[in-house]
């Protein structure tokens, strides 16, 4: 299928709020005013800046469980939204919700905490909650398909109530769904309306592709010329077998090739893919080298025109930090993405 420029051209541009930023002065209100100024139309809003604004204008700590504290500083941030003129489009991340064993504690808290976040969806004005596949270890969970499917089916009928919608995303480091096919296989067996996929360009490239661990920075168990062709046939898979109305967004960031490469599964309480998720993860054209382009045209061919939505975590190629003017950055993101469309046109 041919990508058209002229198809990409109202394709509605996000920012996630968590996503840029260097440090404690970069509040989430100046954080809004800079998005808003490059242009994008909406924000995923982090559940851990909602805390920190709330910290900010009360004076206290907040706790993440804490809703009745919770929900007004929510509407606050619904109404800076609105000033600048940006949607909430989406809540996140919602994570190591599926899996946990019937009956214990773990599983409670995690329908319970369900329930306060969609309470905080109602007041900041948004239908969908990004919900990240478990990374808890086994065997704190189970990984049996049937249990996972039955948690997130019961959580899109909760969601469903309120007419809302779940949007499922492989994390690249998940101990039961590192890629895209996972998560899809998943949201078929969920067979609920209001349940579909968050694709992310780093979790597809970073399952399929890439690995912090080697010096060259590829999946090394195969010869390249075998990875190339496994990759390329996943990405022809994806356009031809997910409909795009089960898309409810793209993500957008690239990756840094590690020099060297991370070392050991663990790395800082992470595993080694999920600390590369934290901390290496730039805008397009900006020092990265995953082939994000391919998975942006997959995800095009299906016909799917929504959200692409910037999230990027750029600590800088050696992780230990980066100083940049917000105005400049969310302006240099907003020209990243729009040459990020023209290079996936075909035509």
């Amino acid at each position: 299928m041919s990508i058209p420029y002229s198809s990409l051209q109202k394709i509605p541009l996000s920012y996630a709020s968590c996503s840029i930023g260097c440090g404690p002065k970069d509040t989430l209100p100046r954080r809004l005013e800079a998005i808003s100024e490059a242009g994008f139309s909406a924000i995923e809003l982090s559940f851990p800046d909602i805390l920190d604004f709330g910290a900010l204008t009360t004076g206290h700590h907040i706790g993440p469980e804490n809703y009745t504290a919770i929900l007004p500083v929510a509407v606050e941030i619904r109404k800076l939204c609105e000033e600048r003129g940006l949607k909430i489009m989406m809540l996140q991340p919602f994570s190591n919700f599926e899996g946990w064993v019937k009956g214990s504690t773990d599983r409670e808290d995690a329908f319970a905490r369900a329930t306060g976040w969609m309470d905080i969806m109602d007041a900041v004005g948004t239908d969908l909650l990004q919900v990240g596949a478990t990374d808890t270890p086994e065997p704190l969970i189970t990984t049996e398909r049937d249990v996972i499917v039955a948690d997130l089916r019961s959580l899109c009928d909760i969601l469903a109530k309120r007419k809302f919608r779940l949007a499922y995303e492989n994390w690249c480091w998940s101990t039961h769904a590192p890629g895209w096919k996972e998560v899809w296989e998943i949201v078929k067996a969920i067979d609920r309306p209001n349940c579909g996929l968050c694709l992310d360009t780093f979790q597809t490239a970073g399952s399929e592709w890439g690995d912090p661990t080697t010096e060259s920075g590829l999946i090394e168990s195969v010869p390249q010329s075998e990875l190339r062709k496994r990759f390329d046939a996943s990405m022809d898979e994806l356009a031809r077998s997910v409909p795009s109305e089960k898309i409810y967004l793209l993500q957008i960031s690239d990756a840094y090739k590690l020099s060297p490469p991370l070392e050991g599964k663990i790395v800082g309480g992470l595993r080694a893919r999920g600390r590369w998720s934290h901390d290496y993860r730039p805008m397009p054209y900006d020092g990265g080298y995953l082939p994000i382009e391919d998975v942006a045209r997959a995800v095009l061919k299906t016909g799917f025109r929504g959200w692409f939505s910037v999230e990027i975590f750029d600590s800088g190629p050696k992780g230990t930090g980066k100083v940049y003017d917000m105005g400049s950055f969310a302006a240099k993101a907003m020209g990243s993405v729009q040459k990020f469309l023209k290079n996936c046109a075909t035509d």
